[in-house]
């Protein structure tokens, strides 16, 4: 489990990618601390396991159903990435739950600076914007952000100058691809009431009167 607050930037070494997996290398330092062989590392938001340690990078197996879901097939070495530990569990929860599984990826549409602020504008899929209501949480690249603006086909969030300075949103640009993990909850409760297509039937008023 993870909280949305990046502790460090991290760059891409090198990613290694055979047929539809592989293997990504990411340099960086203040994740290292405390990790062993097996821990979890949030890369941009994904879920990663750590399988080898370096004095300055770790390295992590990336499978299908990961490039498949995230922005990671469209990586380069270079990149810069937000990294974040799994939480412990005398941890503070500075953002939200993030569980590290990405729903799908968003594309940049629109960054619009007002004041100390800058405004992101994210396309994204209906089966993703279902579950995004505004004043809601959002994993953006790991972030937890706060929804400002939805409606059919678009969200938008205000960043703070301190989260661009101490995240890879600084540079974003329009056009890129982030990955988006929406509020657990949020989709465990669409899921329960029927929303979700995969589920048959769902919560019902025939339901409700016969048990609550």
């Amino acid at each position: 489990m993870f909280t949305g607050i990046i502790e460090e930037k991290g760059m891409i070494g090198t990613l290694e990618i055979n047929g539809s997996s592989g293997r990504i290398f990411i340099k960086c330092r203040k994740v290292l601390e405390g990790t062993k062989i097996g821990d979890s590392i949030a890369v941009n938001g994904i879920c990663l396991t750590v399988t080898e340690l370096h004095e300055d990078s770790f390295a992590a197996d990336v499978m299908a159903e990961t490039l498949r879901r995230s922005s990671l097939a469209r990586a380069r070495p270079g990149d810069v990435v937000n990294l974040e530990r799994a939480m412990a569990a005398n941890g503070r929860f500075g953002g939200h739950i993030v569980s590290g599984h990405i729903d799908g990826t968003g594309e940049v549409k629109d960054i619009r600076k007002e004041e100390n602020a800058v405004w992101f504008s994210i396309k994204a899929k209906e089966s993703i914007l279902r579950y995004v209501i505004e004043k809601g949480s959002i994993a953006i690249d790991g972030i937890s952000l706060t929804v400002a603006y939805v409606d059919d086909e678009i969200f938008k969030v205000s960043v703070i100058p301190h989260t661009l300075r101490e995240t890879a949103l600084a540079s974003g640009n329009v056009g890129d691809f982030v990955n988006l993990e929406c509020d657990v909850i949020g989709k465990y409760v669409g899921k329960l009431l029927g929303k979700d297509s995969s589920t048959q039937g769902g919560m019902t008023m025939e339901f409700l009167e016969r048990y609550l």
